[in-house]
């Protein structure tokens, strides 16, 4: 369920709510504009502060209620220190999940100094924490129930002048919604065809121009190495193509690429079975192509998108493909299949070659590529690798702007060494170490003629952990780092 925002000015102490959120930073001391809240408290958010219970660091938060009239609850949440926009924002997802837990169905929101980003921010992590994903539970019954949080009002300064921030915010948390529903839905349900219906009711709703299409047609398209990956499943593969075009006809556009793996088996390089069920969140890439899709579409920005999916399953079947299988991609190179687990890039391979058409300006990909970029940079930061310097540092700038953290790693010409085969152009894994970069390596070799980025979001696009701001499951990543890489290039 999406949330209704808006911003107001005025007293928050004034504010009838049943839920007032007041952010504050590390080391606070009680703001001359809630002087008067402070006083309809009693004094309690100054005796707080005072005597330290409530330092408004990271992840910190405070319950206070009303003795009599204004909003019913106080909930102080802690900015921490550094960096007061990505502070703020997590204080802001800390909030959208304690009002679900309260059941409180809205509320009202004020920091100091909410400017234009810090608005934007707080839009985002307000519903990245409120999201929940109940529509597959049997419904609690209604005299139980907790009121999902759907309206929140946030204070500003200046009503007129939030609104381009606000409308921003917005279109990003309902991307980010968009993109988390869909990898959280299990892969009897989030099939190819799903995703290819998911993309035309985006395209309906803002008329964008959508493309399904199946095995036949990749077949035509001598997409080898993408049909290898889905010989043996029985659902037809999707390559899904989603244009936005809000630039200049004519005008290059940015194109978004990513792994739409629904539910990967590993097929005969079978997965071990503890934690296979997570293999439903192989699709990461692609919601978030779609998501990001739904957000720039939302913003109107002025600049021309192309968003490209390949979808499938990798299953274990009497066609599958074998290790030692010899495949043909589109662009005419020969693959040795040694691992029939490493199939993201079986697919990405004929899908950035695809994308050629379109003569990008740029292409940014993301996937659930590798357990190595797990290895190599936890659940924290994603892989960044590609082949244009000016290129990925756009992207590590994006993806700080959106606060989706990467790391770039090197893709020296030695690598390349281990990805050579004895039977073919290439093979699809090298050996056990540097396991990111020779997928990347491999990428590389279908991205010739492109300035071209490649996002390893394998331990970013999911937690198997609960993040305290939320729990455990699909993040939104890498939503923001598209919207935000695009929203840099738009005029």
């Amino acid at each position: 369920m999406s949330i209704v925002f808006d911003v107001r000015a005025g007293d928050p102490a004034r504010a009838a709510t049943p839920l007032l959120v007041v952010a504050l930073p590390s080391e606070p001391s009680t703001p001359r504009a809630l002087a008067a809240l402070d006083k309809r408290y009693g004094g309690a958010l100054s005796r707080a502060i005072r005597r330290k219970d409530f330092q408004g660091g990271k992840d910190e938060s405070l319950l206070l209620f009303s003795p009599d009239g204004g909003p019913e609850r106080v909930l102080l949440v802690g900015t921490g220190s550094g960096d007061t926009v990505k502070g703020l924002t997590r204080a802001a997802t800390l909030a959208g999940r304690k009002a679900n837990g309260l059941g409180v169905g809205k509320l009202a929101f004020w920091a100091a100094d909410l400017t234009d980003a810090a608005l934007e921010g707080a839009v985002i992590g307000l519903s990245l924490g409120a999201w929940e994903f109940k529509e597959l539970h049997t419904p609690v019954p209604a005299a139980k129930r907790r009121k999902p949080l759907t309206a929140v009002s946030l204070y500003v300064p200046n009503v007129r002048a939030a609104g381009h921030a606000l409308t921003a915010g917005v279109a990003v948390a309902e991307g980010q919604r968009i993109t988390r529903r869909l990898a959280m839905l299990p892969g009897n349900i989030c099939t190819p065809e799903y995703l290819g219906r998911a993309a035309r009711d985006i395209g309906k709703r803002h008329r964008l121009t959508v493309k399904v299409m199946g095995r036949r047609d990749m077949q035509r398209l001598k997409m080898g190495s993408f049909l290898a990956v889905a010989q043996a499943t029985t659902q037809d593969p999707k390559l899904i193509v989603m244009e936005y075009k809000g630039g200049r006809r004519g005008e290059a556009p940015v194109a978004l690429v990513g792994k739409g793996l629904c539910f990967d088996t590993g097929g005969v390089s079978l997965k071990p079975g503890p934690g296979m069920e997570l293999m439903k969140f192989d699709m990461g890439g692609a919601a978030g192509v779609l998501g990001a899709m739904e957000a720039i579409a939302r913003m109107k920005l002025r600049i021309n998108v192309v968003g490209l999916i390949g979808s499938t399953t990798n299953v274990i079947g009497s066609q599958a493909v074998k290790p030692g299988d010899v495949v043909r991609a589109s662009n005419g190179k020969t693959i040795e299949i040694q691992n029939t687990d490493a199939e993201g890039r079986l697919v990405l391979a004929d899908v950035l070659h695809y994308a050629k058409r379109y003569k990008p300006q740029a292409v940014i990909d993301a996937a659930t590529l590798t357990g190595a970029c797990v290895i190599a940079l936890g659940n924290v930061t994603v892989g960044v690798m590609g082949n244009d310097q000016a290129t990925i540092d756009e992207a590590l700038a994006a993806g700080r702007r959106g606060g989706e953290l990467g790391w770039q790693l090197p893709m020296f010409e030695e690598y390349k060494e281990l990805i050579k085969s004895d039977v073919a152009d290439m093979r699809n894994i090298g050996g056990r170490g540097a396991g990111t970069i020779t997928a990347a390596l491999f990428l590389a070799e279908f991205a010739e003629g492109m300035n071209w980025v490649h996002l390893d979001v394998a331990g970013t696009a999911y937690s198997e952990s609960d993040l305290v701001v939320m729990p455990k499951g699909p993040t939104g990543t890498p939503v923001r780092t598209f919207v935000e890489f695009v929203r840099g290039r738009a005029r």
